[in-house]
């Protein structure tokens, strides 16, 4: 065994996978009270569009949390992660390991050829939560031309993410007030935030390293925009989708599905 091979086993059998995927879960919870929601009829849309057995890719999967309730939910599906994070990808193929169900693959999704690293050339569905965010408006339109292409025909993309409503200041303004008033409670109750979740990540041995390499990469948070569902819609629409609709909403957020 080669010192790259043993130090590779040493971290499986010493590093609880499932511990940090639940702890980023808790993490991303604080911010949106309603993750589990939005994963559920995410899913429900999946079934109703393709059926129970979709070949699925997760955007910007980070630790691969849609991929773990697609695969609990449809045993027969397929999903195939990608992002360009090295320490979420290391706790998703950590957590993984060992399901042939669930493929991982780093890549850069502004990079134009980022589609040439996946496996398969289509999909059913692909599916992103809260992550496109990343993303200025430039990009993203350029990305949702290119997922028209990954999407088979009939297929379904849908992403869940903050898409504000710039006409209702006053409405924005009080849920925001309610979110955080509720945030802040929690936090006072001990809820690891963002910042607190990659300080723990920075001094675990096994994702010391990759967590450092995700910095260089990102920085503290990319300088995305926060575009309308109305412009979700428009644009993917455009990008040569058949059809694009908000098919849920919280207060705060809303979920675009387009059909190929």
């Amino acid at each position: 065994m080669t010192e790259s091979a043993a130090s590779t086993a040493h971290a499986e059998t010493t590093t609880d996978w499932r511990a940090w995927q639940e702890s980023w879960d808790r993490q991303q919870e604080w911010y949106l009270p309603d993750r589990e929601e939005r994963f559920r009829v995410m899913l429900d849309m999946v079934e109703a569009v393709v059926g129970p057995e979709p070949r699925v890719l997760d955007l910007a999967c980070g630790t691969g949390s849609i991929t773990s309730r697609l695969l609990m939910r449809f045993p027969g599906a397929v999903s195939v992660g990608v992002d360009q994070d090295p320490a979420l990808l290391t706790i998703a193929e950590g957590y993984f390991a060992g399901d042939d169900r669930a493929t991982f693959v780093s890549a850069d999704l502004t990079d134009p050829d980022w589609t040439a690293a996946l496996p398969h050339d289509s999909y059913d569905a692909v599916l992103t939560a809260t992550a496109l965010h990343w993303l200025r408006l430039g990009p993203l339109a350029t990305l949702y031309g290119q997922l028209a292409g990954l999407v088979a025909d009939g297929g379904v993309f849908m992403n869940a993410d903050h898409m504000k409503d710039e006409t209702t200041p006053r409405i924005n303004a009080a849920e925001r007030a309610q979110r955080h008033a509720a945030m802040d409670r929690a936090k006072a109750a001990g809820v690891l935030d963002w910042a607190e979740w990659w300080a723990l990540a920075a001094e675990d041995p096994v994702l010391a390293a990759p967590t450092a390499r995700r910095f260089e990469i990102y920085g503290e948070h990319a300088d995305g925009e926060l575009p309308s569902l109305d412009w979700h819609a428009r644009t993917l629409r455009a990008a040569g989708f058949a059809e694009a609709r908000g098919v849920w909403a919280s207060p705060s957020d809303s979920m675009v599905l387009a059909l190929r």
